[in-house]
């Protein structure tokens, strides 16, 4: 492969991953019609259109699609290569690329960055939010947080947060101007928030337990949503009940903006993690990022590592 070649490859991928010309140009440290120049120059030797550009939005065509999902897992193979060549100078450099959720991020990694930063100022962390499950082998990521009973069998996961419980909620003017439900069954007279998931788009049936015995209900309400922080701040406006996760809503439970109802209906289940290919060397960066984790988990024990 020759310098240009390479060059003209990783500016496909940061133009599929952005589908901006002026974002991706911005983290290529290049110019947007250099960035164009750049891609017609791949199109012309390939002999294919590989972007479809508008005034507004880029797009990949068929044969960028393919191209682009052989060629992520080859550059971070690259990339892991070259930081591996770095770090046998004992200095940890490169790109640690991890792609997660917004909650993930906010409770649990977010703390890990100062250290990890602190310890190796060389590393650059790329960080991607992305609500979906996603296949970070094929996108190119090093690494992913998520809740464990969603990972793929083919992955090492290493625990970054305690178990999970979902919290059903309301603000107390609302119980107060509709009643309290004592069971699961009672929210059938309620104004629920339905939640759509990310992956499937799926509208999502609220869990409960309770004995031993779990169950489903699919409820009713005034909104249908894929953001959870928007199901935050109905809730508290009075507006009917909600079910997320503890820590998206116990500092509004703690600050009585919201009551905790259901209590003994929530089920547990494992919490975040972060995971890996099995099948992929972990880089020295990602290495480094586990041994953080690792060391967090020991000096803090069971404890739920949510910061306050």
């Amino acid at each position: 492969m020759r310098g240009s070649d390479y060059a003209e490859l990783r500016a496909f991928a940061m133009l599929s991953e952005h589908r901006s010309f002026r974002r991706a140009s911005a983290h290529l440290g290049m110019s947007a019609s250099a960035l164009s120049q750049t891609i017609a120059k791949l199109e012309a030797r390939l002999g294919v259109t590989l972007v479809n550009r508008t005034t507004r939005s880029v797009s990949l065509s068929e044969p960028g699609e393919s191209l682009i999902q052989k060629l992520r897992p080859i550059l971070a193979d690259l990339d892991a290569t070259i930081s591996d060549v770095i770090s046998s100078r004992g200095v940890i450099a490169g790109t640690l690329r991890i792609n997660t959720t917004q909650i993930a991020l906010s409770h649990y990694l977010a703390p890990l960055l100062t250290p990890l930063l602190n310890a190796h100022p060389e590393l650059i962390l790329d960080i991607t939010v992305e609500e979906g499950l996603i296949d970070i082998v094929s996108g190119g990521y090093d690494a992913g947080v998520r809740l464990g009973e969603k990972l793929h069998a083919d992955m090492v996961a290493l625990p970054i947060s305690g178990p999970q419980r979902l919290m059903c909620v309301a603000a107390p003017a609302y119980l107060d101007r509709m009643g309290t439900p004592e069971t699961p069954y009672d929210l059938r007279h309620h104004r629920c928030f339905n939640y759509r998931g990310p992956t499937t788009h799926n509208i999502y049936r609220w869990e409960f337990e309770r004995d031993g015995k779990e169950f489903e209900i699919a409820v009713d309400g005034p909104i249908v949503v894929n953001d959870t922080q928007v199901l935050v701040q109905t809730a508290v406006a009075g507006l009917g009940v909600a079910y997320l996760l503890e820590d998206q809503v116990k500092h509004e439970v703690a600050a009585g903006r919201l009551r905790l109802i259901l209590e003994g209906w929530a089920p547990r289940f494992p919490g975040f993690y972060l995971y890996y290919p099995s099948r992929r060397q972990a880089s020295p960066a990602l290495r480094a990022l586990i041994e953080l984790v690792q060391r967090r988990k020991a000096s803090r024990g069971s404890e739920v590592w949510a910061a306050s």
